[in-house]
């Protein structure tokens, strides 16, 4: 099962709205995590001007905003992934 880590900051509404489109797109059984970027001094650091910045299987694939069918590409070993208004 894959995990999909979202850097986020309180009250981010890009953040919300990433993390509804991965919902969306992904139709596969996922683990998706919040990670509130204040808690961490280093996490704010990196990420601050960035945010929401979102990681596959812990490593960084995309920052402030996610593609689609690049999304779903990370998910092509599982059955079942579709874009919502397209059939395969």
């Amino acid at each position: 099962m894959h995990k999909i880590t979202i850097m986020a900051m309180p009250g981010c509404q890009r953040c919300a709205q990433v993390a509804e489109a991965i919902r969306k797109v992904v139709r596969v059984p996922l683990i998706m995590e919040m990670v509130d970027i204040t808690k961490d001094q280093d996490l704010l650091e990196k990420y601050r001007n960035d945010a929401p910045v979102i990681l596959i299987d812990g490593v960084e694939r995309f920052r402030q905003t996610i593609d689609a069918q690049k999304l779903l590409q990370f998910f092509a070993d599982e059955p079942g992934e579709r874009i919502i208004g397209y059939t395969s």
